[in-house]
């Protein structure tokens, strides 16, 4: 029966994985059918290439910095361990968790599409997959440094984020939001007066729509799977995020006056909130966190495009940034007891551990952003820009004419 259990939890964790890996997919698709279509070829490249640094860094550095297990080098037979013990679960956690940590790079690209350098942000990706990321994924989902216990202790609760609206997203959407920064709007974005003088509306609502969907239904992976084992699984998380998800489309659909950006988004807005505590809140709260996180989402990407002035092409700062610190604090108030939760979480102690992830993101993915753009410059040129992510660094049209092939 044990070793069933074993193989049933690698069986779980790897469908989990799969998932997952699967919504790097709609991650691109929702990329290329936000940008210019010159630049669709580059968004489907980034995301396929973040992927493959991501892996090489987790694995090698990233993993051990979270938890300890650095499978790339071998320490003290760790590897060997994995590969033969509990039927490889610890391989397959490694894999569930890469993909997460993958999600990183994804959310970012999203931000920064249509202005970047190809080599000098695949190795900022290295950078923040290695030390970044899991320098906070390991204080809040492995208990690193003591943070967690020193909350329980003051505030009767560790910071609660079970499947990582702030770990994975909000981490994601505060990197993406330091490396907009450091590059820069894109050229022609703003008039001299400071007010938006170039729209640049989708290349494709179908591709659009595809991504969101793909990313939505790898969600309940992204969630549910997030136990890790299967005794642990809930059927409360995959009812909570149906709900946050639907409250993300009713409000992104009536504050946007049925946009198709908006509206397509709106699920993951309402995605994104619920992650932290789909496994404590009720589902009537997870639909109130779900209808913030909407309104929250349209409201956000018009105040940062037009009065912060921050060219995020795929708003991701408003979308990950922003819903995953509402998705946590909400985790704190809908989550207790007194509205309808399992309790178990702290207001003071998620209020702490947003802070604290939000830091982590502006501090750590500032200085990587900027000393790369020191060193190899991170800005595609003028002309670069102008002519095209896909011909500049691809030489290829995403839809090449036959004169081409």
């Amino acid at each position: 029966m044990e070793h069933l259990t074993t193989s049933l939890d690698v069986l779980f964790i790897l469908l989990g994985a799969i998932l997952v890996l699967f919504m790097h997919a709609g991650f691109a698709f929702l990329e290329v059918g936000t940008v210019q279509h010159k630049n669709q070829v580059n968004a489907l490249v980034k995301i396929m290439s973040d992927l493959g640094v991501s892996t090489v860094a987790y694995f090698f550095i990233g993993y051990g910095v979270a938890y300890g297990v650095f499978l790339g080098f071998n320490l003290d037979g760790q590897l060997a361990k994995a590969m033969t013990e509990k039927s490889g679960y610890e391989l397959v956690k490694f894999f569930f968790l890469m993909t997460f940590a993958a999600a990183i790079p994804a959310i970012v690209s999203g931000g920064i599409a249509e202005r970047a350098k190809f080599y000098p942000i695949l190795l900022s990706t290295f950078f923040i997959v290695a030390f970044v990321y899991p320098f906070f994924e390991g204080i809040a989902w492995n208990g690193n440094y003591g943070i967690q216990d020193w909350l329980k202790t003051n505030y009767g609760a560790p910071f609660h984020d079970f499947a990582g609206s702030i770990v994975v997203h909000a981490v994601g959407g505060w990197i993406a939001l330091t490396a907009i920064m450091v590059l820069g709007a894109r050229r022609g974005r703003y008039g001299k007066d400071g007010n938006i003088k170039q729209v640049y509306p989708p290349s494709s609502i179908p591709f659009l729509a595809l991504g969101a969907w793909i990313l939505t239904v790898g969600w309940f992976g992204f969630n549910v799977m997030s136990a890790q084992q299967i005794t642990g699984i809930q059927g409360l998380v995959a009812m909570n995020s149906l709900m946050a998800m639907v409250g993300g489309i009713l409000a992104a659909t009536f504050m946007s006056d049925k946009d198709p950006g908006f509206v397509h988004n709106g699920p993951l807005a309402g995605l994104v909130a619920i992650c932290a505590g789909s496994d404590v809140v009720s589902p009537l709260g997870a639909l109130v966190i779900g209808l913030v996180a909407g309104a929250l989402f349209v409201k956000a990407f018009v105040w940062t495009q037009k009065t912060l002035k921050v060219d995020d092409v795929l708003g991701v700062w408003p979308l990950h940034g922003l819903c995953g610190v509402w998705g946590a604090i909400a985790a704190g108030i809908f989550g207790g007891t007194a509205l309808g939760g399992l309790g178990g979480v702290s207001f003071m102690s998620q209020l702490i551990g947003t802070l604290m992830g939000v830091a982590v993101a502006l501090i750590g993915g500032y200085i990587v952003y900027k000393l790369i753009d020191v060193f190899f410059g991170i800005r595609l040129s003028e002309e670069e820009e102008h002519q095209g992510a896909d011909l500049t660094i691809h030489k290829i049209h995403a839809n090449p004419p036959r004169d081409e092939y």
